[in-house]
């Protein structure tokens, strides 16, 4: 008997691409979440703007991906960055780079572009089944769901499991799918904070005045890698863009070493010889404090974390300020929890998954999106490796049901 219907747990973007390739060879496609709607992180994702991939050269944006890229690159090479903008047009959204070379549809929202999605689907015979917890397979290989009327069992020919990683659980995310693939004999690598922010001892003075304050235009070096941009402290550490961007690596350096350092240029634009030609200026009967916000605007929260570091002796030694203001170490100690974070890396191992994001041992069973086990920066890397790794399987599953 040929294969016919097919079961899509998981109503993010990794799952709704998968159903939509499935959709176009005719194939009866059920949609399943636990949530009461689709699209719940992808909706986060898109608060102040969608950033939907980026616009940066595809060879610079591949190398993103890091110890992923020898498993991602074929499905980035077959949807790359360009792939998705034609899609996201082609369902009737414009998009634009912005500044820093992130992509955006026209009006920024995500919610448009989901009901339109969502619309399309619907319209392409797609089937929604909210509210549906998904609890693995029964002795006959039926699915099981757990729902407001009981438990229920459906048969698939081929099921596309979307089911994401473990970060904000709010959004279904919850990671309840790994004890089910483990008892399959499924190899997964634990789930760890990614994009997530890091714990700092700060003194209750910094904690109570400046938490939440944004310090813009700073310099983080860590190791052999620079990069600026914009953090936020926090009432536990720090987080934001430019901690993100270094997430993987720091979190990987605490489980080495128990805690990680970096180093912030809080003064990036200023050279060592122009700063340094400054602060040897008379201060006159001018506070330290004073004499660093007329010369060097140096106030806020960028003047705190200078004394929350300098010890009290060095509090007057002009080069001592100078060098820590270009060179000013923070340590890390823990990684915020992982359902705080943006994403998560874990998961299922490609080692377990075919070419076509099928589990070897259990046939017509595909992965993807972020319940596998890579990661990536925040900048539209994330989003767009689960529409390629959807895209992948839906296609995939349909040329083995019609070969």
């Amino acid at each position: 008997m040929s294969l016919t219907k097919i079961a899509v747990i998981g109503a993010g973007p990794a799952g709704l691409m998968a159903a939509e390739g499935l959709l176009k060879s005719d194939l009866q496609v059920d949609i399943y979440d636990a949530m009461p709607s689709a699209g719940r992180k992808f909706l986060i994702a898109g608060k102040g703007g969608l950033n939907l991939t980026h616009a940066e050269p595809y060879e610079k944006f591949i190398s993103r991906y890091g110890k992923s890229i020898a498993y991602l690159k074929p499905y980035l090479d077959d949807f790359p960055p360009s792939a998705l903008r034609a899609w996201a047009q082609e369902l009737g959204f414009e998009t634009f780079v912005g500044s820093s070379g992130k992509v955006f549809p026209v009006g920024m929202g995500a919610a448009p572009m989901l009901r339109t999605w969502l619309a399309r689907l619907r319209e392409q015979g797609a089937n929604f089944h909210f509210r549906h917890h998904w609890l693995g397979w029964d002795e006959k290989n039926n699915l099981r769901f757990d729902t407001a009327q009981g438990e229920i069992l459906t048969v698939a020919d081929g099921v596309i499991l979307a089911l994401g990683g473990g970060s904000r659980p709010k959004t279904g995310s919850n990671a309840a799918w790994i004890p089910i693939l483990e008892e399959r004999g499924i190899k997964i690598a634990p789930l760890k904070a990614s994009n997530c922010g890091f714990d700092i001892p700060w003194t209750d003075y910094l904690k109570e005045r400046f938490a939440g304050n944004p310090i813009k235009s700073v310099k983080l070096s860590f190791g052999e890698i620079q990069k600026k941009g914009e953090l936020v402290i926090t009432e536990n550490g720090v987080e934001g863009s430019l901690i993100y961007a270094f997430s993987a690596a720091l979190r990987d350096e605490i489980e080495k070493k128990s805690n990680a350092t970096i180093l912030l240029d809080l003064m990036p634009d200023w050279t060592e010889e122009k700063l340094f030609k400054t602060l040897q200026q008379t201060r006159g009967s001018r506070s330290v404090s004073s004499f660093l916000k007329k010369r060097i605007s140096l106030a806020g929260v960028k003047a705190a974390l200078l004394w929350e570091v300098l010890p009290k002796e060095k509090r007057n030694d002009m080069m001592q300020i100078g060098a820590t203001l270009k060179a000013l170490p923070l340590t890390l100690v823990a990684p915020r929890p992982l359902e705080e974070a943006i994403s998560s890396a874990g998961g299922v191992s490609f080692d377990a998954i075919d070419e076509n994001l099928m589990l070897k041992t259990l046939p017509n069973v595909f992965c993807v999106g972020e319940m596998l086990d890579w990661e990536a920066p925040t900048g539209g890397y994330l989003l767009t490796a689960c529409f390629a790794t959807g895209r992948a399987a839906g296609e995939g599953l349909t040329k083995k049901l019609l070969s």
